[in-house]
């Protein structure tokens, strides 16, 4: 079966780097599901959980909160804003975060403060949604 190289990266450095049968990820306009072969792509990318599947059809998960993606036809790069290892996501922490995240789009007064309320909420969110998904999958 064919293989693709996956490299996934943040400022923090390297998270993950190896070979897979698929790569799903959240863009913008929904989720893109990535094999060997696909045509070359450039896209933004949303808080949300990118899963990478070798041949035998084993998921690793991460989180990212946004970033770029970027396909080439051997090669998907995940440019990340921020990244991590589905393991280390906290359940209760996130759920902390989303709540917060609510407090502050409710108390927000101006265009811009509400923007930015909305944008933590829906990182908050996707946070949660990742650690609730990881944690069924134990």
């Amino acid at each position: 079966m064919a293989t693709i190289n996956v490299d996934i990266v943040s400022a923090e450095g390297e998270i993950f780097s190896g070979e897979a049968g698929m790569v799903f990820a959240p863009a913008r306009m929904g989720e893109v599901g990535i094999a060997p072969r696909h045509a070359p792509l450039l896209t933004a990318l949303k808080p949300g959980e990118v899963r990478v599947q070798d041949v035998d059809g084993n998921e690793q998960f991460f989180y990212i909160t946004g970033g770029m993606l970027e396909v080439q036809p051997m090669q998907v790069t995940v440019l990340a804003d921020t990244a991590l290892r589905g393991d280390q996501l906290d359940e209760a922490a996130a759920l902390a975060a989303q709540k917060h995240a609510e407090e502050a789009l409710r108390g927000a007064a101006k265009e811009t403060d509400v923007a930015r309320a909305q944008a933590e909420l829906e990182e908050a969110r996707a946070r949660y949604r990742a650690a609730q998904k990881l944690k069924g999958k134990k």
